[in-house]
């Protein structure tokens, strides 16, 4: 049974007197175990095909089915226990609790999920706070974390409650070349070990590291193909922190 299955899906906004179709008839198929990137340009449909995977926002027709759940027949409420339990979420601006602990915005989904009442919420979240390599960490405020360190907290959050997938939209978009490839680097290795994640970016550079590329334009899928050279980012991170090395060598002699 696919993760994710979208049959016939269109959205469209009424403004004032203009009918707009940001999604026209959309169908996508994504099985356990996938990494997808999602491009386009602005105005292709991608933001609003990602409201719509991660249940934010329901479609005007077709038929939305999330690891099982036909989501077309759910009510607010209804979605709203969907995204706690089956979607996690990582966000271009980290969206993390300032005066709050990795560890304590790492537990906030947990206090939600029914599926996780009587785990014991904060060995759960230490656990996923080594797993995306903070486990030193756990008691620093998001103002003491470098920004790849804080989306990895955001990583942690998104993975804790064991969802059916990650949606990623643009998780790079605020990170410099080295921190870019120390968080593909880690989403690669989640999916190394089954997670299927969904990522919506505008780089190129960064869709080369998943698995396969959908492409929209103009509310509809006009190419969705995998990606035949894909790139490591360990190995490209350790290229990086070389040649880095080596000029910097160079300077001091």
């Amino acid at each position: 049974m696919p993760i994710i299955e979208l049959r016939g899906i269109k959205r469209h906004y009424q403004v004032g007197d203009i009918v707009v179709k940001a999604i026209r008839g959309l169908d996508l198929t994504v099985e356990k175990g996938e990494f997808v990137a999602i491009m386009g340009p602005s105005g292709s449909g991608k933001s609003t095909l990602m409201n719509t995977l991660g249940c934010l926002d329901k479609p005007t027709a077709g038929t939305y089915i999330l690891d099982g759940i036909d989501t077309s027949k759910a009510t607010v409420d209804d979605f709203a226990e969907i995204r706690n339990e089956k979607i996690g979420f990582v966000f271009q601006g980290f969206n993390l609790l300032s005066r709050t602990t990795a560890i304590e915005n790492v537990e906030l989904p947990m206090f939600y999920s029914r599926k996780m009442a009587g785990h014991d919420e904060r060995e759960r979240a230490i656990h996923a706070l080594e797993e995306v390599g903070l486990g030193k960490r756990l008691y620093h405020m998001p103002s003491q974390l470098s920004g790849g360190q804080q989306q990895r907290v955001a990583i942690a959050r998104a993975m804790v409650t064991d969802p059916a997938f990650i949606l990623a939209d643009e998780p790079t978009g605020n990170l410099d070349s080295e921190m870019t490839m120390e968080v593909m680097a880690l989403f690669q290795n989640l999916n190394d070990k089954g997670k299927t994640i969904v990522m919506v970016t505008h780089e190129p550079d960064v869709a080369v590291y998943t698995k396969r590329v959908v492409t929209m334009r103009d509310g509809a899928i006009i190419s969705d193909v995998p990606v035949t050279e894909r790139r490591r980012a360990a190995d490209d991170l350790a290229a990086w922190k070389e040649h880095n090395a080596l000029l910097a060598g160079e300077r001091n002699t």
